[in-house]
């Protein structure tokens, strides 16, 4: 990955479970998004500026001033969605129309800004129970499935099955199988307006999925992919004048 400038990368973390449940507190004591921001810091070094936000921050740490100054969000939700201001998330919706790379994790599935950007229920199935998830890639040429080997396997991780209700995505990246015989659409790139989205879905709070080396550069791969060194705007209306493309006179 080169680029111009550092990465500007946000990681926004509910930390609801890391301050009120025991597992979650001892498999990631540093809090989930802390541990997802110093996997990136390590892979990426300096080609990154990594930055965390929660939701308990003034405005869930999503100012207009710290959206506009990052190229990257990576979001972790699971139980406090419906605590997501509203003019939160159509802030947010703005900024991924206008170019800003989004990265939602596991649940954030049914978090409001995905639910928004996928126009579905983004609603699946799901089984809690120590579940063996092997992701397979799909598309191995992609960058972000360059490095991660194949499959990448989970040790112990919670299902989610299909039917997983978003549109078709623009690239299939990864599948998962699961150890009940269950398959998963696990790793999907979209774009919308002029963002780039990547769902990934290993990641619940009960597992140490995020100290996983491949599950740290499937992430780093995929802020690198989701990156646009450009100015951000949303695509606009514009008036067709007339003329404007007729040829010249012989």
């Amino acid at each position: 990955m080169t680029a111009k400038r550092p990465i500007r990368v946000l990681v926004w973390g509910e930390n609801h479970h890391e301050k009120h449940d025991e597992v979650p507190q001892r498999i990631y004591p540093d809090t989930m998004h802390g541990t997802i921001a110093a996997g990136l810091r390590e892979l990426l070094g300096d080609d990154v500026v990594v930055e965390t936000a929660t939701l308990d921050d003034p405005e869930h740490g999503l100012s207009e001033e710290r959206l506009a100054q990052t190229d990257v969000l990576l979001w972790w939700g699971h139980i406090k969605h419906d605590a997501v201001d509203d003019e939160v998330v159509e802030r947010v919706h703005r900024h991924v129309l206008g170019g800003m790379g989004f990265i939602p994790l596991h649940s954030a599935h049914f978090s409001k800004i995905f639910i928004r950007l996928m126009g579905t229920t983004c609603t699946l199935r799901w089984r809690q129970g120590d579940d063996r998830e092997l992701v397979w890639t799909v598309s191995p040429t992609h960058p972000i499935a360059e490095g991660v080997p194949h499959p990448l396997v989970i040790p112990a991780q919670e299902m989610y099955g299909e039917f997983f209700d978003v549109p078709a995505p623009d690239e299939l990246v990864f599948v998962s199988s699961f150890s009940g015989g269950e398959i998963f659409r696990s790793g999907m790139t979209f774009s919308r307006g002029h963002g780039r989205i990547f769902y990934f879905s290993p990641g619940d709070q009960d597992y140490p999925v995020y100290h996983q080396p491949e599950i740290k550069r499937v992430l780093a791969n995929a802020v690198g992919w989701a990156f646009q060194d450009r100015s951000r705007a949303q695509p606009r209306i514009t008036m067709q004048r007339d003329g404007q493309f007729e040829l010249p006179p012989e």
